[in-house]
């Protein structure tokens, strides 16, 4: 009887356990609703990668579900980047609400991690001139689109990004895995080494892509 009670004990624990490792920690969302309509977002850093004069604002959107603050970029830089301040984060997720609005050589919205600075980083864009969702990596400045699991060469999946509708991003990542989901399906899987540690998450466009951006989710696994 009393090994029965221990046995049970013991199985108890380790599904207790196996439940704590299995779950992620709780999410964090950055959604501007206190940030000044008009003016940059607090807590974001705000840079480039390449050249040129990227614009991130805050501004008023009433078409976000429910209507609030968006956060906007609306210059023109090589990558405009905004990289969310202290933020370290090494296996975990990112999810973005987004809106390609306008641009003639480009028209993305993306989503950073693992980002040593503005120049070394993983981002995954969806891009509603090319009709497709690639993912790559920034090396010194330099950026290279990352081949799929089991395919080699091609670039991302082709899918449908339509321009003025609301879209929605995500990425995961654990050690050298990534899956992205777009839209609330899954689409692509990619493994990589070159940044195996933690770092910043954060947003990205491209030349003259005019974005916006609402509740980003993120948080460690």
């Amino acid at each position: 009887m009393m090994m029965a009670v221990a046995l049970i004990r013991m199985i108890v624990i380790v599904a207790c356990l196996e439940a704590v490792v299995a779950s992620p920690l709780s999410a964090e969302t950055a959604n501007f609703e206190g940030d000044t309509v008009g003016g940059p977002p607090r807590g974001w850093l705000l840079t480039m990668t390449g050249r040129g004069t990227p614009k991130w604002t805050v501004e008023r959107d009433d078409s976000v579900s429910p209507a609030g603050n968006v956060l906007k970029q609306s210059g023109k830089a090589t990558y405009p980047l905004a990289l969310k301040e202290g933020t370290d984060i090494r296996d975990g997720f990112v999810e973005v609400k987004f809106m390609p609005i306008s641009g003639s050589e480009d028209r993305a919205g993306g989503i950073v991690w693992r980002a040593r600075d503005a120049d070394n980083y993983y981002v995954v864009r969806a891009n509603a001139l090319e009709g497709n969702v690639v993912l790559y990596k920034t090396v010194n400045g330099t950026r290279s689109s990352l081949d799929l699991i089991g395919q080699k060469g091609g670039y991302g999946v082709k899918t449908a990004v339509a321009s003025n509708q609301w879209h929605t991003l995500r990425v995961e990542f654990t050690g050298p895995r990534f899956m992205v989901s777009f839209n609330g399906k899954s689409l692509l899987e990619v493994e990589d080494k070159t940044f195996p540690d933690g770092g910043m998450i954060g947003l990205w466009t491209k030349a003259d892509s005019i974005t916006a951006f609402s509740n980003v989710v993120y948080g460690r696994k």
